[in-house]
């Protein structure tokens, strides 16, 4: 056997410890920790640079800058403007509705505690409104009546009162953070009896179509009542209770959506209240009569001319200049003030139909033949 030479093996061993280490790939490290990147695969090939996290943010505007004053200037305009061209309102009563700085519902010539205004006049149509004080046991629930405010048609008003409570009847809670009423309004020297009052307010209505929100509660603190055909209560209008889901849909909320007027945003004024009603009114007028229809018919006005009877309402032509009523609607809601109530009280006063007439002759006659 020959011997190896050891200077020959050496370096084959050699040779070949070069040739791995020159095909050998680098190992990854053991704790798993990723190597930097050389800074040639650092550099982006087709030239697209990723954005940054910090990119992406929004730009922060500072609160008062000139970004949201166009939208707040512009909005009151496109309200009033819809408000006169497809609603019909007088551009005279959005003017004056809408004050220079915050479209509130006040006016320059509103005379608070004023009573019957010398010259306004109701018309065919009154808005109602009350401010109300608590009395009772706590939490003093139970509504006295306070002040008591009337607007016609286009929003002028024509009453105004403070009210003294009822004899015997103290009151507890003034409310005065939200009805505006404080103590020495509901004085003697200062408001009107209770009944007085009342007798003004029931003088204004008879006869006419009143409109207002939530008109239960202002009716039963006056003690008073109102034919169901004659009401227009914005609260109870379908439309107006969409947004609510059903739910009795708040003054204010109504005001600023449809009408973009603030109302209520703190003390409460009755007459503003009453202002703002009659705008929802005048704005949604042919659903409120459609509305109004749908439940209670179509009325036809009873023939009086053999009788030599001529039937009018009290100013009905005051409202024939504002300029959203056409002659077929105005028309339509004559008839329906001139028929009877829908209560009964017809009968109750001696009137009866030609039906019920006719319908009594048929029975005597019957009566008649059987006695024969």
């Amino acid at each position: 056997m020959s011997k190896l030479d050891i200077a020959q093996v050496s370096s084959n061993w050699k040779k070949l410890q070069v040739r791995l280490k020159a095909e050998k790939k680098p190992e990854a490290q053991e704790n798993g920790v990723k190597r930097k990147r050389s800074e040639e695969t650092q550099k982006t090939v087709s030239g697209y640079k990723k954005a940054k996290i910090a990119d992406r943010r929004p730009e922060k505007r500072k609160m008062g800058t000139g970004g949201s004053k166009p939208a707040e200037t512009e909005q009151p305009t496109r309200v009033r403007a819809k408000l006169i061209k497809e609603h019909g309102i007088a551009p005279g009563d959005v003017s004056m509705a809408y004050s220079a700085f915050n479209s509130t519902a006040k006016r320059d010539d509103d005379e608070i505690n004023g009573g019957l205004h010398p010259s306004h006049k109701a018309g065919k149509y009154v808005a109602l409104d009350c401010e109300m004080v608590g009395t009772g046991p706590p939490p003093y629930a139970d509504n006295v009546l306070a002040r008591a405010s009337l607007v016609n048609f286009h929003g002028e008003q024509i009453y105004d009162s403070y009210a003294l409570p009822p004899p015997g009847i103290k009151v507890e809670d003034y409310r005065t953070h939200v009805s505006g009423i404080k103590p020495h309004h509901m004085k003697p020297g200062v408001a009107r009896s209770f009944a007085e009052v009342q007798t003004d307010v029931a003088e204004l209505l008879a006869g006419r179509i009143l409109v207002g929100h939530a008109l239960k509660n202002d009716l039963q603190v006056l003690l008073l009542s109102h034919p169901k055909r004659d009401l227009r209560d914005t609260s109870r209008y379908a439309k107006f209770r969409v947004e609510s889901m059903g739910k009795t849909p708040a003054l204010r909320n109504l005001a600023k959506k449809e009408l973009g007027m603030i109302v209520q945003s703190g003390e409460h004024s009755s007459v503003e209240d009453a202002r703002a009603a009659v705008l929802l009114y005048k704005k949604e007028k042919v659903g409120f009569e459609e509305e109004n229809r749908r439940y209670f018919g179509v009325s036809h006005r009873r023939n009086d001319k053999k009788a030599g009877k001529k039937q009018s309402l009290p100013d009905a032509a005051d409202e024939s200049d504002d300029g959203g009523e056409d002659e077929g609607d105005e028309e339509a809601d004559l008839e329906l003030l001139a028929e009877d109530e829908d209560d009964g009280t017809g009968e109750a006063n001696g009137q009866q139909t030609a039906a019920s007439l006719g319908a009594k002759k048929k029975r005597k006659k019957k009566k008649r033949t059987k006695r024969k």
